[in-house]
């Protein structure tokens, strides 16, 4: 059971190296009010005077006092063996010439036997960081004081309750003591010793209460009741020490201070103790061997190592779990380079490695959160790219008006019999043209993919570029310049793709021959309603027959006259020459047009004027009302550009990912291999490239030796646990 508490001593050097909260170890905290006795009663414990004493607040950080007890013989015989070897136990021993001696932890090997330097250190380190008024600080003090007249003990003094501030103390001190003492005694496996004087009110007593907050049940704390030669005459303190004002599961310990005149008269510890053993036999003498601070001392030992013996196997989990992760931390460190030569073709080599496989999916690493790499590409190219080119209006930024102007722009000075063929494919590859910009765009967005792959590998991937920020630099640049130099040629080639479409408006194509021939069936079927509902709609004696028998509107007589016939003729002229053009499909619908005259006469009829309302009037959102024929031309013209568009728009969205693919994509992972080797892997860059960052080796070196550390922690926990001590 003695061998328990070194061990604990030991793992607490090891976490304080880590950091102070990284482990919750076993240790017994000192609690109280302002000037309750407290760090004499720590001086009572270590039987020499080591620590600042005075009045008002004294404890500004907290000091962290671990006790070891050693073996006069012991000491002596492994000085003198260890003069040049071990240098632990020769740096622990050496030139120490008392049977005494302390230890700072920031003070590094310095070895203090001299107790009055001791406490001036403790002075002066208090000071250096809380100020040399009355501030306080939670950042602790780590001393070990190593004696033969101690029991093994890991103590923590904390400043004292107090309630007004003083001195330069901020407003909120009674605050930031309470929180910093919460720190230490809310850890589970903390031992709370409440100080309390015994010339105040028990029910009144502050530690019991703070103890009481994150001890409910009681059962780690440990009550002190100081001054017991300081009380009121006439009474005494019987009812308190024997649990009955208020009861503490681990017992209530009287014990007895040296005043500060005793102090001052630089009266001895051991004196101390003597006068307090005499005081309590003669007031306390049933009392007198459950009470003093020898006694104080192996209870607090006791308990101590009970609850490190119950504290043990979760420790045991909990270093094991950290001597893991430096094992790991350790290996994403890497091992000291030799072979520079080969490691540097060997990281590049699985650069370009890993960045392939995220393009094709079979990385090692793959990401849950969003899509990257191949999938992405993937994702651009049907859903962004797809739905953008699907979101364009074939007929965007065309109104009637536009399509009527170009028309009659296209006819020169001479008025059109036909519809000009210039006319349609002028605005068709005003149309086509829009469908660049989405192109370009997805070439964008591809290669600003290809570019957040980089960084995915880097993260992810081949965490062993992180080591060398030069070489991970130099990779990063040699993609980037390889991306950059793909991507003009690839916009180049979507241009391309666009200025192929509009280079050459082929109506021969059998899609757009199919979309003509089912238009013609429509202009057929309207007729043929039409037809059927004229009757009704307007009274025969208000119409006229044309040419061919049509019915038409009295206003529209002679344009009927004048072009159908020759509309007629000049469809009839196309169709025997057999060009086969989308004007032949005016042949079919001849019979439609006298409709198509029909329904627009009654457009430019009045009510007004006393005419029939035909129920098919629509309104038409221009300036001017259009006549049946400019109608009928945009009508036609704007069912040719739609249906030649989504030909176009079908051709783009298939070639242009074909394009990117091949250009950019393909290219850039053939030749990354062979570009990264031939820009990086060169005798002269060698040695910069390989240039660890600068704190690397010296983390690696830190790493090593925490885990060396934890690895022995873990082996003597392990050797005492196998032993049958309980």
């Amino acid at each position: 059971m003695e061998a328990l508490i070194p061990v604990i001593n030991k793992l607490q050097d090891v976490f304080n190296t880590v950091g102070a909260d990284i482990i919750q170890l076993p240790q017994i905290a000192v609690v109280g009010t302002q000037s309750s006795g407290k760090s004499s009663v720590l001086e009572s414990l270590v039987g020499r005077d080591l620590l600042p004493r005075g009045t008002g607040i004294v404890t500004r950080r907290p000091l962290i006092l671990q006790l070891v007890n050693v073996d006069p013989e012991d000491r002596r015989k492994t000085g003198e063996e260890n003069d040049t070897n071990t240098w632990k136990n020769g740096r622990l021993y050496k030139g120490v010439d008392g049977e005494e001696w302390g230890k700072f932890l920031h003070t590094k090997s310095k070895i203090y036997t001299d107790f009055d330097e001791i406490r001036q250190e403790i002075e002066n380190e208090t000071e250096r960081v809380s100020g040399n008024n009355k501030g306080i600080s939670d950042e602790p003090i780590h001393l070990k004081i190593f004696s033969p007249h101690v029991v093994n003990l890991t103590l923590v003094d904390l400043p004292g309750i107090t309630k007004v501030p003083v001195g330069d103390q901020p407003k909120d001190i009674e605050l930031q003591i309470r929180e910093l003492i919460l720190k230490y005694i809310s850890n589970p496996n903390c031992i709370i010793l409440a100080v309390t004087a015994a010339n105040t009110d028990m029910a009144t007593s502050e530690a019991l209460k703070v103890a009481r907050e994150v001890d409910t049940d009681g059962r780690r704390t440990l009550a002190v009741v100081t001054k017991l030669d300081l009380m009121d005459a006439g009474t005494d303190a019987m009812d308190v020490l024997m649990g009955r004002v208020i009861p503490v599961k681990l017992g209530l310990i009287g014990v007895v201070n040296r005043s500060q005149l005793d102090i001052n008269n630089k009266k001895t510890v051991a004196d101390s103790i003597r006068d307090e053993h005499a005081f309590l036999q003669k007031k306390y003498p049933s009392l007198a061997n459950r009470n003093g601070t020898k006694y104080l001392a192996r209870t607090l030992n006791r308990l101590l190592m009970h609850h490190i013996r119950d504290c043990l196997p979760e420790l045991k989990t909990r270093i094991n779990v950290l001597a893991a992760q430096y094992q790991s931390l350790l290996g994403s460190y890497g091992e000291p380079v030799d072979d520079k030569s080969a490691t540097l073709l060997q990281l590049i080599t699985k650069f370009a490695t890993e960045y392939c496989n995220t393009i094709e999916g079979t990385a090692k690493y793959i990401e849950t959160a969003e899509l990257c790499g191949g999938a992405r590409i993937c994702y651009i190219f049907h859903e962004t790219f797809g739905r953008t080119l699907e979101s364009v209006d074939p007929l965007g930024g065309l109104t009637t008006i536009d399509v009527l102007t170009a028309i009659r722009n296209a006819t020169g000075p001479r008025p059109a019999l036909f519809v000009p063929e210039v006319s349609f494919e002028l605005l068709v590859k005003r149309q086509v043209k829009r469908l660049e910009e989405p192109s370009l765009r997805c070439v964008e967005l591809v290669h600003e993919e290809m570019q957040r792959i980089i960084q995915h590998c880097s993260n992810y991937s081949t965490q062993e570029l992180l080591r060398f920020p030069k070489l991970h630099d130099a990779i990063v640049e040699v993609v980037t310049s390889l991306l950059r130099k793909r991507l003009p040629v690839t916009n180049e080639m979507v241009h391309n793709l666009v200025a192929i479409e509009l280079a050459y408006i082929n109506t021969k194509h059998p899609d757009f021959a199919d979309a003509c021939g089912v238009m013609n069936n429509n202009i057929e079927e309207q007729r043929r309603n039409r037809m059927r509902e004229l009757p009704s709609a307007v009274p025969r004696d208000k119409s006229l027959k044309g040419p061919g028998g049509q019915s038409v509107s009295p206003t529209e007589q002679p344009p009927a006259e004048g072009d159908g016939p020759k509309m007629g003729g000049g469809a009839q002229g196309e169709q025997e020459g057999g060009t086969g053009t989308w004007r032949g499909m005016l042949k079919k619908g001849e019979e439609g047009q006298a409709e198509d005259r029909n329904k627009q006469s009654s457009f430019a009829s009045s009510p007004q004027k006393g005419h029939a309302v035909n129920l098919l009037d629509v309104p038409v959102p221009v300036a001017r009302k259009l006549s049946a024929r400019e109608q009928r031309d945009c009508e036609v013209i704007e069912r040719l550009i739609k249906s030649y568009f989504l030909i176009v728009r079908k051709n783009i969205q298939d070639s242009v990912p074909k394009a990117v693919m091949h250009f950019l994509v393909n290219h850039v992972k053939d030749s990354l291999q062979s570009e990264l080797v031939g820009q990086l892997y060169k005798p002269a860059l060698l040695d910069d490239l390989l240039t660890e960052s600068e704190d690397m080796a010296q983390r690696r070196n830190e790493a090593a030796d925490m885990l060396k550390a934890l690895q022995r922690a873990s082996q003597v926990i392990a050797e005492i646990r196998e032993t049958h001590l309980w």
